[in-house]
């Protein structure tokens, strides 16, 4: 076998049709796109138009609403400060916040706030700042001598909104 006997197998190479190319290439005048009208024109879509059906978008339920209040914590688990700690990126004598964290890389951004939670065991005694933490996640840094402190401010129990 030469370098001149190479070729590709039947039909790997299509040609292109080239439209608008006359009457006898068969897709010569409109191009394969019929007669006039929005969809004969160029990046023209009519989205989410089912031909007179009833469209999905209708005809599911709505159903709930998007709190433009609402906070978006990051969460963090006990295990993962542990590991940072083993590791030399934090330190347990100082203050444990969500710059901290960041700095270290444990996190990656601290969105607005950081919330502990509670998987994992904490050996080391450290003090933390969150926005909110789980009662096992609190339970397991007192138990190791740590404390939590909560930044965020405490919801008024028994208040109607």
């Amino acid at each position: 076998m030469k370098l001149s006997d190479i070729a590709d197998n039947a039909g790997a190479r299509k040609k292109r049709m080239r439209v608008g190319r006359g009457i006898g290439s068969g897709k010569g005048k409109t191009s394969g796109r019929g007669g006039k009208g929005q969809t004969a024109r160029s990046g023209v879509r009519i989205k989410g138009f089912e031909g007179g059906q009833m469209p999905m978008h209708r005809r599911l339920p709505k159903r709930g609403f998007n709190n433009i209040f609402a906070l978006d914590f990051v969460e963090i688990n006990l295990d993962r400060i542990q590991q940072a700690i083993d590791a030399k990126k934090l330190d347990a004598g100082s203050v444990i916040n969500a710059e901290s964290l960041v700095k270290s890389g444990a996190l990656r951004r601290s969105k607005d706030g950081v919330r502990l939670l509670g998987r994992g065991e904490l050996k080391a005694k450290i003090n933390i700042e969150v926005y909110g933490a789980s009662k096992s996640a609190i339970a397991a840094v007192e138990k190791a001598g740590g404390t939590v402190k909560i930044l965020a401010p405490a919801k008024d129990e028994g208040e109607a909104a």
